[in-house]
This record gives C-alpha cells, structure tokens and sequence, in this order.
C-alpha cells in the first residue's frame, strides 16, 4: 500500500462521530476493513496521508502489516514523519506473526522509547478489528476522545502488555503481571534501573528485562 506523500496528516473533513471511525481510501475492500464494518461503522475518506484510521479528532492509527516490517525501515521513516508532523495521539497496531517476530521487539522499542507512541502488537486482523472496535466502543460510551480512558480498553491494553513482555525470556504471565504492577506502562518499565526490576523479578529475569529495552537497535 503506498502512502500518499502529499499530506503527512490530515484529519477527516468533520468530526468523527461516536460509533465510527475514518479509514484511508487505501484499506476499502481489504480483509481488516471487512471485519471492522462488521463491528463499527467504517467511512474511508482520501488523502489522509500517513494515517491509516482515525478513531477522534485527536487519536489516530498507523498500522504496519507483516509485509511493511519485513521489507525493510520504510515503514520507520514513515512514523518519523508522522511524529514531526503531527500532534495526534498516535497508536501503532503491528502485526506480531511468525515471520514477524523477530521484528517486534526492536520496533517496540522504538516505537515507544523514541517516538514515544502506543505500540500494540496483534495476532491477524481478525484481533486488530477486535482491539479497534473497543476503543470505538468505549469511545463512545465514556463520551471522549482519548479511547485509552475507559476502564474496559485500559484492562484491553493491559493484557497486550502482559502479552509482550512474556516474550522476554525468563518472564512468564506472573512475572509479566508483577512488572505491570510496579511499572505502570512499557515506558516507565523501559527505564527502570536493572535494581529496580530485581526488586520485582529477580536477577535472571530482571536482566533479561533490562537487556530487552536496553539493546542496541
């Protein structure tokens, strides 16, 4: 899918409506965009530049498919301009699957700790429907435009995290848990000194950890 180089970011002409989300042009008719119309009411418009679907006026989605992470750093240079040209709250879905999982790590790491952007890694279409669908929802019902904000979406987003740090060797889903309990988010864990984590995990996972996002990329 090639990205339109006219405008790096541009939002939907109105208001997007609760219950609803803007897709760029380049997803009709794909698989995502059918399940998705299946759960919320989808309306493409064109031209929206680097952004794939805005769920507000102020949160947005780049999504980067098995193909993008594999081809090479396009899609990295693609998030750069984004971040520079944007002031969105800006969510990276990443299709997390067998030839991508090597990939995954290195891209969450720089998604979150340079760009400083969600990074949610999911299965196949069929869980990032479910996961877009959610915010839309509870978009909806909390009467806001930060979908990260209801309760529901938070314990959502929780359980991807949890989901990602088991793939640190070492961390399994009650270390995982641990973790989020003492870091609340990827961020605040990033950080932590390799002390720290100890105090939480032990030595043998916290290195592993602390090696995990503190690897050079």
């Amino acid at each position: 899918m090639a990205t339109q180089e006219c405008t790096p970011v541009r939002v939907g002409a109105a208001a997007v409506p609760y219950g609803h989300i803007i897709g760029s042009e380049k997803w009709r008719g794909t698989p995502l965009a059918q399940l998705l119309q299946g759960k919320i009411k989808l309306v493409f418009e064109d031209g929206l530049g680097l952004v794939d679907f805005h769920l507000s006026n102020r949160v947005c989605i780049l999504y980067l498919s098995e193909m993008d992470l594999v081809s090479g750093n396009a899609f990295k240079r693609r998030l750069v301009r984004f971040r520079k040209a944007s002031t969105l709250k800006g969510i990276v879905i990443a299709e997390r699957t067998r030839m991508t999982e090597q990939f995954i790590p290195p891209v969450q790491n720089f998604v979150v700790l340079e760009l400083g952007m969600a990074f949610l890694p999911v299965a196949n279409h069929t869980e990032a429907a479910q996961l877009i669908s959610h915010m839309v929802h509870n978009r909806s019902r909390e009467g806001g435009n930060n979908p990260f904000l209801a309760k529901k979406n938070c314990r959502l987003l929780d359980s991807f995290v949890v989901r990602t740090l088991q793939t640190i060797h070492g961390v399994g889903r009650v270390k995982a848990l641990q973790l989020l309990q003492r870091f609340p988010s990827i961020q605040v864990l990033a950080n932590a000194s390799l002390k720290e984590l100890e105090a939480v995990v032990g030595r043998a996972a916290a290195s592993n950890v602390h090696a995990f996002f503190t690897k050079t990329m």
